[in-house]
């Protein structure tokens, strides 16, 4: 099986290497990553700039290619331009904090797999739920079990992606996986004033999860019940149920 990793945190980052080092035991893998963080990017793609590319070792060895993009970019040009054979699986992740309600839509991790869904490959989003002291070893494991579970299935839907999140837990803690939507809470925003050496005055944008959603079905409740979330994700955003009814307004 061939396998395209790449993330939002850049190709230095410890989750990318946990992650990689996990699935290099049963496939054959490759990194195509930012060549810097690239958080909360979205699905953003680069048209006004060239994408430069380089390779990139880590720990004496070469660990992938580095592009000055984003993670959408890097899935493109992987598939488009850099591999010889088409991945049968794109891997994005392991982002460090969770990936979860509407902050999906932000992510950059999680659009990494989106772009593999759009190029009809079977793609997974995984992230760690914690900023502080990451451990990646459960979820790395997690990931393989999973890579395992979709070659057995042979596909996703055209256009479906996983979004997974592991709590940050040992994992003897975790009590299972489940199978979950995905909650309707954005991040609680906020801006925090500031001024420069200058005196002129620039705002910095900080926020975290709401506490509680009290979703009990959704993937913010149920990670903090220390399960390992799944969420099915397609890219067709209509609203179907209010397709409709949309139709008589006009």
């Amino acid at each position: 099986m061939n396998i395209l990793v790449t993330n939002d945190d850049g190709i230095y980052a410890e989750g990318i290497r946990v992650l990689c080092e996990s699935l290099k035991t049963i496939a054959d893998v490759t990194v195509v990553a930012p060549d810097s963080e690239r958080s909360a990017v979205g699905h953003a793609i680069t048209l006004s700039d060239p994408l430069r590319v380089k390779k990139v070792n880590r720990g004496g060895k070469f660990f992938g290619y580095a592009t000055t993009g984003t993670p959408a970019d890097c899935v493109k040009l992987a598939i488009r331009a850099l591999l010889k054979k088409r991945p049968d699986l794109v891997v994005s992740g392991i982002n460090l904090g969770p990936n979860v309600g509407y902050s999906v839509l932000y992510s950059g991790t999680v659009s990494g797999a989106t772009e593999g869904a759009i190029l009809g490959i079977p793609s997974f989003a995984i992230s760690l739920a914690t900023f502080q002291k990451p451990d990646y070893r459960a979820a790395a494991g997690f990931a393989k079990k999973l890579v395992r579970i979709i070659e057995g299935h042979k596909t996703l839907p055209h256009g479906t992606l996983l979004n997974v999140n592991v709590p940050a837990v040992n994992k003897k803690r975790i009590k299972g996986v489940r199978v979950v939507r995905q909650s309707r809470v954005a991040i609680e925003e906020r801006f925090d004033k500031r001024v420069d050496t200058r005196k002129r005055v620039y705002y910095w944008l900080t926020g975290e999860e709401i506490e509680a959603d009290g979703q009990e079905d959704a993937d913010i409740e149920t990670i903090r019940k220390n399960y390992i979330t799944i969420t099915p994700i397609h890219c067709d955003m209509t609203d179907y149920q209010f397709l409709e009814e949309l139709k008589s307004w006009v």
